[in-house]
């Protein structure tokens, strides 16, 4: 298959492309700049001219068998003041709604929009467990997602299969939340962050890309949690990180600490609280069988160990 991907410089798209090219499809990216070889040019911030931006784009996804779309402003990547949490929300729902409308237009375009999403959907739920039968959460994270989600409706009704890519923590040595922490467990000043107890739902890197590889056939449509089949407390995922790293696991993380760096809005949604989330449809109708369904398994592969 040919399949153009948003996001592609990002931690996942870039694991995306090299499993892509290993089983064989062709990956395409979609760029900011000038587009080369097997490249897409694309505005996601919109333009002053939108109906023709998505006849550009339209034009250039004519011969493309399936897009997945992870573009859009890191969560984590600076305190929520009122700009940024605006830039969080149009970074998704513009850059979703210009795909969405370019795919509803092709004659020869893309029959699957894997489109990207996030567990934050279901908001603060506390010990509950959670499948994508769950209704969405309250909050910034939560209300956020659902307008993204929202944002594929002219893809889906032009007929094209849509698959909402709800993913929780995922695990690489070389980004994301894992990455930041590390340092401090190699120290051996890891430990619990708050009360411990909030969940934390997290996908390996190799799982979340077989697992979005896999969503590319088949007849799944709508959410997919990308979590994998064993959530963990906080708790439990700093001994199990301080036990694979052979370094002590005692010292905790006040919340005043993070709030205090963090802001305490972004702080509280992305450390204090979680959910407990569970693969349903991969696992189930999708037949996806995970290759580090349990947490020690997956450390083990992206560090090494």
């Amino acid at each position: 298959m040919r399949v153009a991907i948003t996001g592609s410089s990002g931690l996942v798209g870039t694991a995306l492309i090299t499993h892509l090219e290993s089983v064989g499809h062709t990956p395409v990216r979609v760029v900011r700049r000038e587009a080369g070889d097997d490249e897409i040019s694309w505005s996601p911030n919109g333009t002053a001219d939108q109906e023709a931006a998505v006849a550009d784009l339209a034009a250039q996804l004519e011969g493309i068998d399936a897009v997945v779309h992870l573009a859009g402003a890191g969560i984590g990547d600076k305190r929520w003041s009122d700009d940024y949490k605006r830039v969080l929300v149009e970074s998704r729902t513009k850059g979703t709604a210009l795909l969405a409308n370019a795919i509803a237009v092709c004659s020869n375009g893309p029959k699957v929009l894997l489109s990207g999403s996030a567990v934050g959907v279901y908001g603060a739920r506390g010990d509950e467990d959670l499948d994508e039968t769950s209704t969405p959460g309250t909050g910034f994270l939560a209300d956020l997602t659902v307008e993204w989600e929202q944002c594929t409706e002219p893809a889906t009704a032009a007929g094209v299969r849509v698959v909402f890519l709800r993913t929780g923590i995922v695990l690489s040595a070389k980004g994301g939340a894992l990455k930041k922490q590390l340092p401090l467990f190699k120290l051996g000043a890891g430990g619990t962050i708050g009360s411990g107890e909030q969940w934390w739902s997290w996908i390996s890197i190799d799982d979340e890309v077989r697992a979005i590889t896999h969503l590319l056939t088949g007849d799944i449509a709508g959410p997919v949690n990308l979590t994998a089949p064993q959530p963990t407390t906080q708790a439990d995922f700093a001994n199990t990180l301080g036990s694979v790293l052979k370094r002590p696991t005692f010292l905790p993380t006040p919340k005043f600490g993070p709030k205090l760096l963090l802001g305490s809005e972004l702080a509280e949604n992305l450390l204090f609280t979680g959910q407990k989330v569970f693969p349903q449809v991969l696992q189930g109708d999708a037949g996806f069988t995970f290759e580090h369904p349990d947490l020690e398994t997956a450390l083990r592969a992206v560090l090494g160990r």
